[in-house]
């Protein structure tokens, strides 16, 4: 069966930049987003052409129409270098300069990540308990944003929230994500990235905002997540599982540890670290994976909220379901532990 899409004409009443290359804006339909560079910049009266998909359809975008063309704006296209296009095959596909076609970083890509910790997570709100963590030993973190859900990384008010409290050093997107603040065409190549070109202390890898999920074993975005861990481990890292848990969660299969987590670990070949919060159980883990409880989960949780960082999952704070932001924070804790030892190493 084909996809339906759902298209509206609409006038720009009034337009806010979110940043360089996003801008929020009302027409008669409502709120809507136009990625300034894919579809040119917009002002009051411009006429767009509006994806109402999924406010049509009442999905969970946040309210928001997309900006498909401004009418009238046939803007000339701007000298670049870059071969690899993103979004591909669809009216919206772009070049982007990735780092794996510029030649100063021709000699990286053969390198091991030496034992690099890489944190793996499956939801995106995960980023924020981990990097608070990770602050507290003042780690450089690089985030890639796979193109498992969102392809924008710059539909992220976290991410921009996380980078102006310092958190988050760079971003890169990876495969057909796109607008971070470097590209590539894989994880893989990402990670390497992160610890050889922009020097970082650890890497977290999760998809952007708009998690998909059918509610059948393996018909979620989250099960990327084994994907990724078995990448880090055979580049040489030391794969971190961030685990989703939740005491809130009215569904019964993300009830304590997400059947999400079990199904990714289970799919997961490369022995990897589970960190949990001390206190919390974890039953029927594989015996190749090894569980490490870790102290503190609660405290980076709180120090989190007390920054002013607003982040939910399903719409809950950590004040409605700490036990899923803590889950998230004692990987942050764990791979700081790991980043301490590293730097001890060196001295």
């Amino acid at each position: 069966m084909s996809g339906m899409l759902h298209r509206a004409t609409g006038t720009v009443n009034s337009a806010k930049d979110l940043d360089s290359s996003l801008q929020e804006i009302v027409t008669e339909f409502g709120p809507a987003l136009n990625f300034v560079d894919l579809t040119g910049r917009v002002v009051p009266e411009s006429r767009v052409v509006l994806n109402r998909t999924a406010a049509t359809l009442g999905l969970g975008t946040g309210g928001y129409d997309f900006v498909m063309a401004v009418l009238g704006a046939d803007a000339a296209p701007p000298a670049f270098d870059g071969h690899i296009i993103k979004a591909r095959y669809t009216p919206v596909q772009h070049a982007v300069l990735t780092l794996e076609e510029q030649p100063v970083y021709k000699d990286v890509w053969d390198r091991t990540l030496d034992g690099f910790p890489v944190i793996v997570g499956q939801i995106h709100s995960q980023l924020a308990p981990i990097t608070a963590a990770l602050a507290q030993s003042a780690a450089r973190v690089a985030y890639i944003m796979s193109d498992a859900a969102a392809l924008p990384i710059g539909l992220s008010r976290l991410v921009r929230a996380l980078k102006a409290a310092g958190w988050l050093a760079w971003t890169i997107t990876a495969g057909q994500a796109f607008g971070a603040d470097y590209e590539t065409v894989t994880v893989a190549s990402a990670l390497i990235a992160a610890r050889y070109i922009l020097q970082c202390d650890v890497a977290v890898v999760i998809q952007g905002p708009g998690n998909a999920g059918t509610g059948t074993k393996y018909g979620f975005g989250g099960l990327e997540q084994a994907a990724h861990l078995n990448t880090a481990s055979a580049l040489g890292g030391a794969p971190i599982a961030a685990v989703r848990m939740s005491r809130a969660d009215g569904r019964p299969r993300h009830q304590g540890i997400s059947h999400h987590s079990r199904t990714a670990l289970d799919a997961t070949l490369a022995p990897c670290a589970v960190p949990i919060p001390t206190g919390t159980a974890f039953t029927g883990l594989a015996e190749r994976h090894y569980l490490r409880e870790m102290d503190g989960a609660a405290e980076v949780v709180a120090h989190m909220a007390s920054s002013g960082i607003a982040v939910t999952t399903m719409g809950r704070g950590p004040s409605q379901d700490p036990l899923f932001f803590e889950s998230a924070a004692a990987a942050g804790l764990y791979a700081a532990s790991l980043v301490r030892e590293r730097r001890e190493m060196v001295r």
